[in-house]
């Protein structure tokens, strides 16, 4: 901790270069998000100042001061602008909710992510990645990005409604959640007077976002009305579910602001790293082989389920790789109080964030950082590595994803099931790009499909 005689005002961290009157770095983030935070820690500085329009915000770049914003001063910050301008999709959920409200929502939903609860899902998970396996044939062009999110979005919509009731919010699923996760990080760096602008980017994501809210709360008044089931679905769980402190329960606004989190943060995520597994794959023969042979020893020729995921540890090591390159772009926090970070006092009402997309391709914490390399995770390797705090894919502290196993457990289980089944070629003609959301997924993966000799 540094004594008060080396505390620095805030005026005192540089800002990055290229901002503009009015717009700030706003159009840098535009342009190429993930490029421009990427080279915020080039400056050599833990702080960096970049301007949303004129809102400035405060970059930490190192681990330490990452974990000094989640971890161990988490308690003097709220959830910043990022979140704010979630709230037209997530409302109040997890995600986005502080304080008490959070702690309380935390521990009424943390059961429903249980490992015996996961298990239970993972037989949703495993029928559905051999359903996508089989629809396939050999010499097929596949597009990964659709396909996966396909996959993703079909899996969330039957865990969270077990019934016909759900299947109004699961097409609404299906059509407008591409659209708000496409326009969500532009939307967040942008000024907020922007919004109201006519433009057709306002226009779509408002109006995805006003029918998915409007479909899922008919779908909760309607399980609502139909009295309490025995149905194991997210759902009927989060209309049951009581805090045991309190004895108090989810609103049907607070159920919709539940399910809608859960659907932006596990949709995007699981196609994504899935897309990207593939593509990564395809480039590291050697990988593949060896995930082949883990497969057929752990699993042979049945059904992948939820027992075979911790035994498949190369599997795992490709997903923790995959999620390290292509992560999440950018967060935000907003100090409740006077904080210091890095030597820096920062008063209250701060914005502050972070990228693990950009602390986790950082040259000073890993070697070779923008190379794709499973084996980075083998166990003896990790003992040299940077240490937990420089990898934290689903966050860290009170605010870590509550669905991180049932991700981990999602994508397991498909990579499994599609790698025994076919070999993905890279079809000619085109080089996947990065392009930023919540996180970095692909503008487009088109592979050929090939049987598995």
């Amino acid at each position: 901790m540094s004594s008060v005689a080396e505390l620095r005002s805030i005026t005192s961290v540089p800002r990055a270069p290229g901002a503009i009157p009015l717009l700030g770095h706003a159009l840098a983030l535009w342009r190429d998000p993930l490029g421009f935070l990427s080279s915020l820690h080039q400056r050599g500085e833990d702080l960096v100042r970049v301007d949303l329009g004129t809102l400035p915000m405060y970059v930490v770049t190192t681990p330490d001061l990452v974990h000094e914003v989640t971890v161990r001063q988490a308690g003097s910050f709220e959830k910043g602008r990022f979140f704010d301008r979630l709230r037209p999709l997530a409302g109040n959920g997890l995600a986005n909710s502080d304080g008490e409200l959070h702690m309380k929502h935390r521990r009424m939903i943390q059961p429903m992510f249980s490992r015996e609860r996961i298990t239970g899902y993972s037989q949703i998970m495993s029928s559905n990645a051999q359903a996508l396996a089989n629809s396939w044939g050999a010499g097929d062009v596949i597009d990964l990005e659709p396909a996966m999110a396909g996959y993703a979005v079909e899996t969330l919509a039957r865990t969270l409604f077990s019934t016909d009731i759900g299947l109004p919010a699961v097409d609404a699923v299906r059509k407008n959640l591409p659209v708000l996760l496409t326009n969500l990080l532009v939307r967040a760096a942008s000024p907020k007077a922007l919004d109201r602008l006519p433009i057709p980017a306002n226009r779509r994501f408002d109006k995805a976002a006003a029918n998915l809210r409007a479909v899922i709360d008919e779908v909760i008044a309607t399980s609502r009305a139909a009295g309490p089931t025995d149905h194991d679905d997210l759902l009927s769980l989060l209309l049951a579910a009581q805090d045991p402190e309190s004895g108090t329960r989810l609103s049907d606004a607070n159920v919709r602001d539940e399910l809608s989190t859960i659907l932006f943060a596990g949709a995007e995520t699981t196609a994504a790293t899935l897309a990207w597994t593939f593509h990564e794959l395809a480039a590291r023969p050697d990988v593949e082989e060896g995930l082949i042979d883990e497969i057929r020893r752990v699993v042979g020729d049945g059904p992948v389920t939820a027992q075979h995921v911790p035994e498949l540890k190369g599997i795992r090591r490709v997903i923790d790789e995959v999620i390290r390159l292509h992560g999440v772009t950018l967060l935000m926090r907003r100090t409740t109080v006077p904080v210091t970070l890095g030597g820096v006092e920062m008063p209250t009402g701060t914005e502050v964030a972070f990228s693990l997309y950009a602390l986790h391709r950082d040259a000073r914490l890993y070697e070779n950082a923008d190379a794709f390399d499973p084996d980075r995770w083998l166990p003896e390797r990790q003992a040299q590595g940077p240490g937990r705090r420089a990898y934290i894919p689903f966050g860290a502290g009170n605010r870590r994803c509550i669905g991180d196993l049932f991700v981990w457990t999602e994508a397991t289980i498909a990579i499994a099931t599609v790698l025994r089944q076919w070999k993905l070629v890279p079809a000619p003609g085109h080089t996947p790009r990065e392009v930023a959301s919540a996180v970095a997924h692909a503008d487009r993966i088109p592979m050929t499909v090939v049987p598995r000799r």
